[in-house]
């Protein structure tokens, strides 16, 4: 064997014990005792993880003449740093451009420069002919999911547009992830409070309350239910929109939520910091009121919300976020989180009593690996499943700094948070990619993963 890994205690959505893992090739080979290899890992005292899976996440994204701080290789690092071994990007084209040529321009810039294994997403901004022929075409080569807006004018596509994507995912065995909030009542509210004056922060989430949210998720539900077609609800941040979520689970419609760090974990208040420091905490859809967060938290640990992602679209407070300092709705939507995502929910939601460790795996690894077509190969320990672990100190206390952490931007929501529990050493395909918290992998690691119709799971 290449590498074992001895004396850690495994933990997967499933199981807890004690065991050595044997690596070969890039796969785990072998799970029993007394195992050699030509390198060993002593694992004493710390928990080991599979690699956990963001499956949402924004790089070099361009809006509005901006780009979003963290590259391919920036991003893939920082999740390597904080225990993720696999990312979901998205391909997103221009209107008018074809989902294919999108497509090639996303792996070009992927290849060769990303860390960690990734996969992406794909982006339909319309419906026609060709869109729909692409999508297939994408569907075919391994890009199993779609993302679909119901908000933002460039990106978003109507009910009629909706339809017709959810049945072509169907047929195909595609996952859609659906960003939902009410376009055009945001842009009333948005209107109505620049015509009054009110430009700070604090009115952004005003202008994207929960009854926005909850509509559109609604709306998106009822159109997946006429379809017949599975989907999942992109960053849920409110019981409005976990109600109808529930009243669609109970019913036996195949509707799953993601909720993020942010809204588990920070309140509405921050947009009132002064200094227009509530710019750092400008996302969509917004925090959410302080009394949110439990409602999230207990639907989390049953089940209700599946998996826990980042939407990390990092934005730099000193230039990029102070385009809209006298206007709120010129803020760059997005804040970053691709690094603090594992150590967090450890911390705050294993150390605290909120989550099992066994939902705290599936929730982060093996929930968002079975919707998005990368199980059994990632999000489990196995033999045959890929080799990309988490060796993880749950005694290690960190204190969370922009100035340490290895997202490319000049902040952290986090900012002082002491975390207790931390990744030590972190495994792709066999590789050790990070070492004492220190990233030792070589450039451009990561592999692009096709992935089965979820269907197949």
């Amino acid at each position: 064997m290449d590498l074992v890994i001895k004396g850690g205690m495994v933990v997967t959505a499933a199981d807890s014990y004690q065991a050595d893992l044997g690596i070969h090739n890039g796969q785990i080979t072998h799970i029993g005792f007394g195992l050699t290899g030509r390198q060993t890992i002593d694992a004493t005292g710390c928990l080991v993880f599979p690699g956990f899976v963001d499956a949402h996440v924004h790089f070099s994204l361009p809006v509005s003449g901006l780009v979003s701080t963290d590259d391919f290789r920036t991003g893939t690092i920082a999740a390597a740093c904080g225990g993720t071994t696999t990312v979901i990007d998205f391909i997103t084209p221009e209107r008018g451009q074809s989902l294919l040529e999108a497509a090639n321009l996303r792996r070009a810039a992927a290849d060769g420069q990303a860390v960690v294994d990734y996969a992406l997403h794909v982006t339909p901004v319309d419906a026609g002919p060709r869109t729909l022929r692409e999508v297939a075409s994408l569907a075919s080569e391994g890009y199993t999911s779609l993302k679909l807006y119901t908000t933002y004018p460039a990106i978003m596509v109507d009910d009629a547009a909706m339809l017709h994507l959810l049945e072509l995912a169907r047929e195909h065995g595609m996952m859609p992830l659906v960003h939902t909030e009410n376009h055009a009542a945001i842009e009333y509210l948005k209107a109505r409070f620049l015509t009054e004056g009110k430009v700070e922060p604090h009115y952004h989430p005003l202008s994207r309350p929960p009854a926005v949210e909850a509509e559109a998720a609604n709306r998106v539900i009822a159109l997946a239910r006429l379809i017949g077609c599975p989907l999942v609800i992109a960053h849920l941040t409110c019981r409005e929109t976990l109600a109808v979520v529930e009243q669609a689970q109970q019913a036996g419609q195949p509707v799953y939520a993601e909720v993020t760090p942010n809204h588990l974990l920070l309140n509405d208040e921050l947009y009132d910091l002064p200094d227009f420091e509530g710019a750092k905490f400008v996302l969509s859809p917004p925090l959410r009121d302080r009394s949110q967060q439990s409602i999230l938290w207990q639907a989390l640990a049953r089940g209700t919300l599946t998996i826990v992602s980042t939407d990390h679209c990092p934005w730099t407070f000193s230039a990029q976020k102070q385009r809209g300092r006298n206007d709120f709705t010129q803020i760059p939507n997005g804040a970053p989180g691709i690094e603090t995502r594992v150590p967090l929910l450890y911390s705050e939601g294993v150390g605290k009593g909120k989550l099992t460790l066994h939902r705290f795996v599936d929730a982060c690894a093996t929930a968002p690996a079975r919707l998005y077509g990368l199980f059994p190969r990632k999000g489990t320990i196995a033999v045959g499943s890929d080799a990309d672990l988490v060796i993880f100190d749950p005694q290690q206390e960190v204190t969370l700094s922009h100035t340490t952490l290895h997202q490319n931007v000049d902040y952290c929501p986090f900012e002082g948070w002491t975390v207790h529990g931390y990744p030590q050493t972190v495994i792709v395909r066999g590789q050790i990619v990070v070492q004492e918290g220190k990233f030792v992998g070589p450039a451009g690691w990561g592999q692009f993963l096709k992935r089965q119709p979820f269907s197949a799971v």
